[in-house]
C-alpha cells in the first residue's frame, strides 16, 4: 500500500498540499478528483518523487520514496506524467521497450521482449508496433505511453490524466483497459482524472481534493452524492443512477 503521512508542499507563500494523510490500497483503481488547482497532480508527483514534499513522507510498501534507491523504486512504482515529450522517430515498440529499462539497462532480453509484446497486445497496439509516434493519432499515442508504463511491470501505476487527447469512445476503451489491468494483472492504479463520471464507473476508491486538501474519501457510492460533489466543485448537481452507475448531472 501507499502511505502518505503529513505531506505538505507550497510554492512561495501559496500552499499547494496541506498536511495530506492517506493510505492508498495495494490493488484496484483509486481516482483523485477535484477542481483545477486542487493539488491533484502535485500529490501524484510527490508520491512518485517527481517533486519533493516540503514536509511529511510517502512510503510504498514500506519503501521510503524520498531516499529509496532509484532502481529499486522503479521496479515497484511507475508513473505517466500529464505532459510527455517524445521523439518522432521512435516507433511504438521502441517507446514501450523503455518500460523495461529498470531491468534491462538498455539490453533487451527474451523476458523483456515478452513483457513488451504482452503490453502491446493488452493495449491493442500490436498492429501499430512499427509505426512512428508522429504517425499516430493523439489517442493512439496516449495508449502507447500507457503501454510503456504497464511494461515496467510495477505493482503501483500512477497516471496523471490518462484520458488526455482521447475522445469519448477511446476514453471508455482506456478506462476498460485500466480496469482490466487492475483486475487481471492485479495492479494498484492511481489516476488523476477530471471526469467524475468515469471515476464513478471504474474506480474502487476515490479521493476528492480541494484547496490542497483531501476533503472526501471513500467508494464511488460514498463520494458520488450531491452534497459531496456540490461542495467539491461549487456547482449545483444531481446524481442519478444509470445502469447501476452513479452519474452526475450539472445545472446552471
Amino acid at each position: 500500500m501507499i502511505e502518505i503521512k503529513h505531506v505538505s508542499k507550497q510554492y512561495g507563500n501559496q500552499p499547494v498540499l496541506q498536511d495530506i494523510c492517506e493510505t492508498l490500497p495495494s490493488s484496484g483503481i483509486t481516482s483523485i478528483i477535484g477542481p483545477n488547482g486542487a493539488g491533484k497532480s502535485t500529490l501524484l508527483s510527490v508520491i512518485s518523487r517527481l517533486l519533493n514534499a516540503d514536509s511529511g513522507e510517502v512510503k510504498v510498501d514500506a519503501l521510503d520514496v524520498s531516499d529509496a534507491n532509484s532502481e529499486k523504486l522503479a521496479t515497484v512504482l511507475s508513473v505517466l506524467r500529464q505532459e510527455n515529450h517524445f521523439t518522432s522517430r521512435l516507433t511504438v515498440w521502441d517507446l514501450v521497450s523503455f518500460g523495461r529499462y529498470p531491468y534491462s539497462k538498455g539490453r533487451i532480453n527474451d523476458r523483456d521482449r515478452q513483457h513488451i509484446e504482452q503490453s502491446l497486445a493488452f493495449l491493442e497496439l500490436s498492429a501499430l508496433r512499427n509505426r512512428y509516434l508522429d504517425e499516430l493519432s493523439g489517442g493512439q499515442r496516449q495508449r502507447a505511453f500507457v503501454a510503456m508504463v504497464l511494461c515496467q511491470d510495477t505493482q503501483y501505476v500512477l497516471l496523471d490524466e490518462p484520458l488526455n487527447n482521447l475522445d469519448m469512445k477511446h476514453s471508455v476503451a482506456m478506462m476498460k483497459q485500466l480496469r482490466r489491468a487492475a483486475d487481471q494483472l492485479e495492479k494498484s492504479i492511481v489516476l488523476v482524472i477530471h471526469d467524475i463520471n468515469f471515476a464513478s464507473a471504474y474506480s474502487d476508491y476515490i479521493l476528492a481534493m480541494k484547496d490542497g486538501k483531501v476533503v472526501f474519501r471513500g467508494t464511488p457510492e460514498q463520494v458520488m452524492v450531491p452534497q459531496v460533489i456540490e461542495q467539491i466543485f461549487d456547482l449545483p448537481v444531481t446524481v442519478e443512477q444509470v445502469n447501476g452507475q452513479r452519474i452526475a448531472m450539472y445545472y446552471r
